[in-house]
């Protein structure tokens, strides 16, 4: 008796199906590729070299999100790097009697050359606030105090609100963030997500008005 025949396996999909998903993948990890060699460049980019006063501007700027940024701004200030000094995003309800008071060994005679900016909720709002109350002093120059992971942003910002201005980046390092950032998770994380919000930055940019034009729309 003859063993039965066994059918044959159904037939596998066409190469053209089999080479579908790796056309796909390729894409994805050439940009995958680029973001990370971009959040790279971005984190090791960062500079930690800070002016000397003795390079004078005519206005401090700070943005807080820090008080060792306000503490540097007002010893900035007390030096003789400017005239005049803005903090821009300040809870409304805060004096620069209070600043003072929290930053410890700040003069109270500097209290005449510093001006407190309400407005601002984010990055743009703090160079849109900034560039009013430059424009309205009529201050030609700045220095930028910030974080030292923002302050790319914060440049990127800054020079499309004041264009005919010079800026001086004066980049403060934030207690608890780590210049090796890659031992830290948090350091690495905080700029990773800094990156990101560059990156939108940039493409806001490219829109006409930029994050005035996307409001209107």
């Amino acid at each position: 008796m003859s063993a039965p025949a066994c059918d044959p396996p159904p037939p596998g999909p066409p190469a053209r199906q089999r080479r579908r998903p790796l056309r796909l993948l390729a894409p994805l990890l050439a940009l995958a590729a680029l973001f990370l060699g971009g959040f790279v460049a971005f984190a090791l980019g960062l500079s930690s070299e800070t002016p000397p006063p003795s390079e004078r501007t005519d206005a401090i700027v700070v943005l807080t999100g820090g008080s060792e940024r306000i503490k540097v701004g007002f010893e900035l200030l007390a030096a003789g790097a400017a005239r005049k000094l803005f903090v821009s995003g300040v809870y409304r309800g805060v004096e620069v009697s209070e600043l003072l008071r929290l930053s410890q060994g700040a003069p109270d005679e500097l209290a005449c050359c510093i001006a407190l900016g309400y407005d601002a909720e984010d990055t743009h709002g703090n160079a849109r606030e900034a560039a009013e109350w430059m424009r309205k002093e009529g201050l030609t120059s700045l220095r930028l105090v910030t974080g030292a992971y923002h302050m790319p942003r914060s440049l990127l910002e800054f020079r499309r609100a004041l264009p005919e201005a010079r800026i001086l980046p004066h980049p403060v390092f934030p207690e608890g963030f780590r210049e090796h950032w890659w031992f830290s998770p948090r350091s690495a994380l905080l700029l990773m997500t800094e990156y990101v919000k560059y990156l939108a930055a940039l493409v806001v940019g490219l829109v006409p008005g930029g994050m005035d034009g996307i409001a209107a729309s």
